[in-house]
């Protein structure tokens, strides 16, 4: 309940303050420069056993996701990745192997498709919640 539903583009990744309205240029850029685009998400996934995650499948627009995942991870946003992008929606993490066998077949026949128009900007909340602080609209 602490993060809401997402394609992560860039892990949480700290910023100094006085590097944000750098962080926000930048954002606002790559957004500028991107069309909206359709994700279809179907059936579940998992990084087992490499990591106790399990997710739901970007089916369509992955491929966008992951453009966008290269062009956010530049500039003030450069950094190195402790494993390939995979665009994803994660459902669980670090359960047991039962929860995550439940939640894959639960989600094994999930389909959802929806309109991606920008990208948002999260900080992690002194109450723990993840919450939107900036959104960057596509503009091509």
């Amino acid at each position: 309940w602490t993060i809401p539903t997402h394609i992560t583009l860039l892990p949480p990744t700290q910023v100094p303050e006085e590097r944000l309205a750098a962080v926000d240029a930048h954002l606002s850029n790559v957004a500028s420069a991107r069309a909206p685009f359709t994700v279809l998400l179907q059936g579940s996934g998992t990084f087992r056993p490499v990591t106790q995650t399990s997710f739901v499948v970007v089916e369509q627009g992955g491929e966008i996701c992951t453009l966008l995942a290269d062009h956010v991870r530049s500039g003030p946003l450069r950094r190195r990745l402790p494993f390939p992008f995979h665009p994803h929606v994660t459902m669980a993490v670090d359960l047991t192997d039962s929860v995550h066998d439940q939640v894959e077949e639960e989600m094994s026949s999930f389909s959802a498709e929806f309109l991606v128009a920008g990208l948002d900007r999260y900080v992690l909340a002194e109450h723990g919640v993840w919450e939107p602080v900036a959104g960057f609209a596509f503009g091509a």
